[in-house]
């Protein structure tokens, strides 16, 4: 069992990275029916939830059946960041993170997100100032530093946690990487293995399957694994992920009548969060995964991707079930730039 805060997870529990315009109520609730064990909603700006932002502000919508769920901060301003928790504290997370992670350019050249990897001693008293303003648990996300010269996660870790954190996330890239090449576990184990660390380390990057997970869970000696751009379109990995953890064995992928039914509920809950245009407009990238490598499908995608007619996607939903049936196409592969 790992346990943060007063939160009681499962053993290898699996988590849902936050990413913008990802990770909203609809998809979260998808992922909860596949089993993903905790989730985050998508990453919260300090000034602009404390400036009364409509978009920040949404973005604490917390339904009780999602839960446990997190909330995710950013910024580089201590004060604003504490004034922004007490206000997400409202909401009633199980847990307040803070993103020093994000390689974003407008994020991180600002300071913010894996910006804040070049200042420890900020990361630290900002943590600190975090953790005493809120009754709140509170994690955070890092990176494993600005670029290959200056991996200084172990560090920040050890300072986090004498902060008073209660979990850290580690993403196995540097910002200098983005999100290029292969994520690094090593130095994610050497977290995670340090005498002085207590606190559950999760490791993130790259996990894309039932048998990656178990491998990495053993290779690297992770609490937990979160997994983010490999769920888009897919938030069924958490399922098949579990399976092969518990059974040692792979799931075929879904087929398409399966996932048919599943884009209809995700655009169902999509358009019961969001206005029409906006929910159709962000329901595209998941639609575009959900159907990947069906074989002349170019026609039907075309029209599935630039549809504005609610009744009319759902329409072409059902014509792809009945032209696809049965048929299994593989899992897809995630997008390259979607931040996690």
């Amino acid at each position: 069992m790992v346990k943060i805060g007063n939160t009681e997870l499962c053993d290898k529990p699996l988590f849902l990275a936050p990413m913008e315009d990802i990770t909203d109520p609809s998809f979260r609730y998808m992922c909860k029916q596949f089993g993903a064990d905790m989730m985050y909603t998508e990453f919260i700006s300090s000034d602009g939830l404390i400036r009364d932002g409509r978009k920040s502000l949404q973005k604490l919508n917390i339904l009780d059946k999602e839960r446990p769920v997190g909330i995710q901060l950013y910024g580089h301003l201590i004060e604003p960041m504490v004034e922004s928790a007490v206000i997400a504290e409202k909401a009633n997370p199980e847990v307040i993170d803070l993103n020093f992670g994000c390689p974003v350019k407008k994020i991180a050249s600002r300071g913010a997100g894996s910006g804040m990897m070049k200042n420890l001693p900020l990361i630290e008293e900002m943590t600190r100032r975090v953790v005493q303003a809120t009754h709140i648990p509170v994690t955070a996300k890092t990176r494993l530093g600005w670029d290959e010269e200056n991996k200084n996660v172990l560090e920040a870790a050890l300072r986090m946690q004498s902060a008073g954190i209660k979990a850290l996330t580690i993403h196995g890239r540097t910002r200098a990487q983005m999100y290029k090449g292969t994520a690094k576990w090593d130095l994610i184990r050497e977290v995670k293995m340090h005498p002085e660390i207590e606190i559950p380390i999760i490791g993130n990057g790259d996990i894309d399957s039932g048998e990656m997970a178990a491998d990495y869970f053993e290779k690297y000696a992770v609490d937990g694994v979160m997994i983010g751009r490999a769920s888009i379109g897919r938030p069924w990995i958490f399922k098949e992920i579990r399976h092969f953890l518990n059974t040692g064995e792979a799931m075929p992928p879904p087929t398409v009548t399966e996932r048919v039914d599943i884009a209809i509920e995700h655009f169902k809950r999509s358009l019961e969060y969001k206005d029409g245009a906006r929910g159709i407009y962000e329901m595209r990238r998941h639609f575009a995964l959900y159907f990947k490598g069906l074989p002349h499908f170019k026609p039907l995608r075309i029209e599935l991707l630039t549809t504005q007619d609610v009744d009319s996607i759902f329409e072409l939903l059902e014509k792809i079930r009945s032209e696809y049936g049965d048929f299994r196409p593989e899992n897809p592969v995630a997008y390259q730039q979607t931040p996690e």
